[in-house]
């Protein structure tokens, strides 16, 4: 990707200018990173030696939980080794494999949710057709082409942001390198194209946001015809979970792009990014943990 500037590295915004704040930053993103990594390890591996969840929902969330992995590895070591050692610097070549694979993660995660959403669909409302909609080779398409799709918007945007000419310094504001952050350090019109393309993916993720409603608005409408109360505590013991990570998914990522000026400020910033960026790959093992009686049998039988 050639760049006509002379820009080699860039300087990441810092959580904290004191020593004590640097080392208490670094402890309480340990301590998340850590979480993480247990919460979707142990999903990982129920999922994948327990053959009662050898099923679609099931290798869904495994591959969500693979993609929170992925997400939260892709910002948070960065974070803690500038924390840890005091250095906002991160190199261009580095730079660019973050946003490559953050967005690669991201996008695709927002893919398999849509897929999700659309298994519960038919799970509920087509129940007699799942077997035949969602067979095993048909999932490993669905999700294929979830990763697929990831990529490549990943590849698009990358080449498209460090091939700009960047003349207004090398500062980030930002603890990871995120590409409308880059954008301003750019002197050229040619981010326009960028703008654009950003402005395309945006309006994907809407139309999978609209998918992903309507299918809960029908969901819910068959939910509340069942006659059987039992029937209906485990349709929404299946859906409520992934209806929650959707919820903390796309709120924590509207309020980071469409919170008003007058409340905007670099600190506030810093503190939403991190919500979008670390809390979703920490807390979805324990909100798909807590109400899946069939998820939390196969943990325990996993610790025992």
């Amino acid at each position: 990707m050639p760049n006509s500037s002379s820009v080699s590295e860039f300087l990441l915004l810092a959580f904290a200018d004191t020593r004590e704040l640097q080392l208490l930053h670094f402890a309480l993103f340990l301590g998340i990173y850590l979480a993480a990594l247990l919460g979707n390890g142990l999903i990982l591996t129920s999922v994948a030696c327990d053959h009662r969840l050898h099923t679609p929902m099931y290798f869904f969330l495994l591959n969500l939980a693979l993609l929170d992995l992925g997400c939260i590895s892709t910002t948070l070591p960065k974070a803690m080794a500038n924390s840890l050692w005091d250095i906002k610097t991160i190199s261009y070549q580095r730079c660019a494999a973050q946003v490559l694979f953050y967005v690669f993660f991201f996008g695709s995660e927002f893919s398999i949710l849509t897929i999700m959403a659309y298994d519960r669909y038919i799970a509920i409302c087509k129940p007699l057709h799942y077997r035949s909609l969602l067979g095993s080779r048909t999932c490993a398409q669905m999700a294929a082409a979830a990763w697929a799709s990831g990529f490549l918007n990943a590849v698009l945007h990358t080449a498209n942001t460090f091939s700009l000419p960047l003349c207004q310094g090398n500062s980030v504001d930002q603890f990871f390198c995120e590409i409308p952050h880059i954008l301003k350090l750019s002197c050229s019109d040619a981010y326009l194209k960028e703008f654009e393309l950003l402005v395309f993916s945006f309006s994907l993720v809407f139309g999978c946001f609209v998918f992903i409603v309507l299918s809960y608005v029908q969901i819910f409408r068959a939910v509340l015809r069942m006659p059987s109360e039992q029937g209906r505590h485990k349709a929404f013991s299946m859906c409520l979970p992934h209806l929650a990570v959707v919820f903390v998914f796309v709120s924590t990522v509207l309020f980071a792009y469409l919170k008003p000026n007058s409340i905007s400020s670099p600190s506030l910033d810093l503190v939403v990014s991190v919500l979008y960026s670390v809390v979703p790959p920490a807390v979805n093992p324990l909100i798909y943990s807590m109400r899946n009686q069939e998820l939390k049998d196969a943990l325990r039988k996993l610790m025992t």
